[in-house]
Order: structure tokens, then sequence, then C-alpha cells
């Protein structure tokens, strides 16, 4: 397979896509979703997990709300990984996260996820290139073990937005009031490494042994297309049809009060 470089994926949609018809997709994709994400439930065969990693103001968040957005909440989930707490620090580096991964019939979504410490510690040079290689096998047992002991799926997307798409965002959070909450200092500091960062991103997507899906970040509307797009194949691919009672109530169910 041929290495992945990241100045080679697009960061927009194509040209000859209009953004009014992509958007009325959206909702029909997300109703589509919601139909097979109920049939995944009621079987209780599979389960989902969606790793959603991209830089600060990527859209993990927008794409969690759209593309699941008809989904019952009994049925998904999202969990976003920050700074571990001193508990999880005095753990090996996956502990946080197996805790975190669906039940069978379920879909749990990974706002940034286990990948942050091949990520952010990497580019901090809080640990060695030693220690990178090393997680990067865990991860892929991890992923491995969730896939082939317990019929998870796992969907990993990167969300690949611009450098100069990032600032645009970035100075939005300040100057849109109802956007100010989004706003933290330390996302600027980090925009500083932005190369660094995408070095680490590029040995992650070639190191990992279930690909990884790059999305095109830059415009929400095709952004949020594009995922709900391969999660409707995905789910499409398992041909689920709702479980059926093998034998009748043994009550006169028909007369019963």
């Amino acid at each position: 397979m041929s290495k992945i470089k990241l100045s080679d994926l697009p960061t927009r949609a194509p040209k000859d896509v209009e953004k009014k018809v992509i958007k009325k997709e959206v909702a029909k994709l997300a109703d589509k979703i919601k139909e097979l994400a109920t049939k995944m439930y009621a079987n209780k065969k599979h389960s989902l997990l969606v790793v959603l990693q991209g830089m600060d103001s990527s859209g993990k968040d927008g794409v969690s709300r759209n593309v699941f957005s008809k989904v019952s909440p009994t049925m998904v989930s999202a969990y976003s990984f920050k700074k571990p707490t001193d508990e999880e620090f005095a753990h090996d580096f996956l502990w946080r996260c197996h805790k975190q991964t669906p039940a069978k019939g379920e879909i749990k979504i990974f706002v940034r996820s286990h990948y942050e410490d091949v990520l952010i510690q990497r580019v901090h040079n809080w640990i060695d290139e030693e220690r990178v290689d090393m997680r990067i096998n865990a991860i892929n047992a991890f992923e491995e073990l969730l896939e082939k002991d317990n019929d998870t799926i796992v969907m990993k997307f990167f969300l690949n937005l611009s450098y100069e798409r990032q600032k645009e965002k970035l100075i939005e959070r300040i100057e849109i009031p109802e956007k100010n909450y989004k706003h933290n200092d330390g996302d600027w500091e980090q925009r500083k490494l932005w190369s660094k960062y995408m070095d680490a991103y590029e040995n992650v997507l070639n190191k990992s042994k279930i690909p990884w899906i790059p999305v095109p970040a830059d415009q929400r509307w095709y952004r949020n297309y594009f995922v709900a797009q391969k999660v409707l194949e995905k789910l499409e691919s398992l041909n689920m049809e709702y479980p059926i009672l093998k034998a009748a109530p043994n009550f006169d169910y028909k007369n019963a009060d």
C-alpha cells in the first residue's frame, strides 16, 4: 500500500458538488443511519466505534451532532478525551479507553481518542520514538481485539483541516459571541506546532492496521456529508434485519387486558 501524504489529501469538497444539494442529503443520510442503528441495537450482534481525530476546530463535535442527530440517545453516546487525570496517568495509556468502548448494539463516538497518546505526547517530546512505536503496536492490537473478539466495527476518521481554515475558525471563536465558549489560548499555542502535528498524524495514518478515512474538513456541510455517507455504507454492509420472534407467546395476548 502506498504511503499516505497529508499534503496530497484534499481539505475541500470537489468543485462540482453543490452545497444546497449536499446539505439536504445529510438529513436523508441521518434518517437512514437512525434506522440501521436501531436494527443494530435490536440485534445486539455488533457495535460501532467511531473515532474522530483532527486539529483544533476541525469539527469533531459538529460531525457527531449532525451525522448521528436522529439516533436515539439510548443507542449512541460520545466521549471526549481530555488530559488524563492522576488516576488515569497511574495506569497504562489504554486503561481509560477500554472502559469507554461500546457494548454490542451500541454506537460510541470518541471525540479525540487513544491516539492522543501518540500525537500530543510525541509532538511535545514527552515520549521518545521507541515508545511511540510501542504504543502504536498496542493500539493496533487493541483495535484488533475489539473487532475480532467483540464484533465491534472500528471506523477512524481523520478530519483534514487546512492551516488557513483553522485560523479562520479560531478567530470566529474570539469574534462571534456565541462561539466564545470554545476559545482557548492554548489552541493558538498548539497551532505553532502545526508541522510537527502533521508529521505525527502522517505516522499514525501509515502505521495503523485498520485504515483511517481522511475527510475534507474545511467546509462543514461537506465534512458532515462525507462522514455520514461512509458510516451508512458500513452499516448497510452488515445486511441487518429486525429480529423476529421464534415462537408465539404462550398466552392469549389478543384477549389480554
